[in-house]
């Protein structure tokens, strides 16, 4: 391993995936009880943190801090190891520019080394899947400076593109009007949203009924992929299984050699997007 590789758990990957990276825990709140999610997503309890959030139980998310950062790079540099770290947008979550503020401390007392922070401009399988790539690039011994580039030039390609059933979620945390989400709800639309080339999350389709919106992701899919034998694909889902096995299947109709992998959406930006959120994470053209 040429360097360390750092993400969290918003990363949204499976031990298996895990393979050079490092996973940061993140906190938060559930019904003012404290929880702490260790971020291999085989782990955790996913139908029972979702039923929750179905039956009212609110969740309050917190932010990786600077002296977190610091604390776990330090030693790493200490001996000698330069250091790259996956970090959830910048457009939706303060983490990053902890992260940023880590780096800018601790590079002015280990000039010779390296820490990169990436700005996935995304969250879940957004970041993951960079996460992954770095793991890769450190294990075929690429050093961290050439490393960090050909991640950042990844960025604007990682498209992610979600719909979610439950409006409301997306009300609480700003992202639609209470009046969108009314309407939204009493008439069935199923929004498509995406994370911009700011890494914001905005709204690019609306459709009517679940079907239609899973069938617009592979559209999405269809629209935006690059030819590249093998590719992997990313499913997450927030405790909808059969409506994510249904988006694999449609992926795997464009693309059979793909490698489609399907697994739960992560609890901390799940508190956002809410139970029925379905994701689709891949390389393409552009976002």
């Amino acid at each position: 391993m040429s360097f360390a590789v750092f993400a969290d758990g918003t990363a949204n990957l499976p031990g298996e995936l895990l393979e050079g990276i490092t996973l940061l825990p993140i906190d938060y709140t559930m019904d003012d009880q404290p929880y702490t999610y260790d971020g291999d997503i085989g782990h955790f309890d996913i139908h029972s943190y979702y039923e929750k959030l179905r039956n009212g139980v609110s969740v309050k998310t917190t932010l990786l801090n600077t002296g977190l950062f610091i604390s776990v790079f330090e030693p790493l540099l200490e001996e000698g190891t330069d250091i790259i770290y996956i970090a959830m947008s910048s457009g939706i979550s303060g983490t990053y520019n902890a992260a940023v503020n880590a780096a800018e401390q601790l590079l002015e007392e280990y000039r010779d080394r390296i820490v990169h922070i990436v700005d996935s401009h995304g969250c879940g399988f957004g970041n993951g899947m960079l996460a992954v790539k770095a793991a890769q690039l450190s294990r075929q011994e690429i050093l961290a400076a050439e490393a960090a580039k050909i991640l950042d030039d990844m960025v604007p390609h990682c498209c992610q593109y979600f719909t979610v059933d439950d409006l409301n979620f997306l009300k609480r945390t700003g992202r639609v009007s209470k009046a969108t989400a009314a309407i939204g709800t009493t008439l069935n639309i199923k929004p498509i949203l995406y994370g911009d080339h700011t890494g914001h999350i905005v709204s690019c389709a609306n459709c009517h009924g679940r079907k239609k919106a899973i069938s617009r992701l592979a559209e999405k899919y269809h629209d935006k992929r690059v030819e590249e034998p093998g590719q992997t694909v990313y499913i997450s889902h927030g405790d909808c299984l059969e409506d994510a096995e249904r988006l694999r299947k449609l992926i795997l109709e464009e693309t059979p050699d793909a490698n489609v992998v399907v697994c739960p959406h992560e609890p901390f930006s799940g508190a956002h997007v809410g139970p029925g959120m379905l994701g689709l994470f891949f390389l393409g053209k552009e976002r």
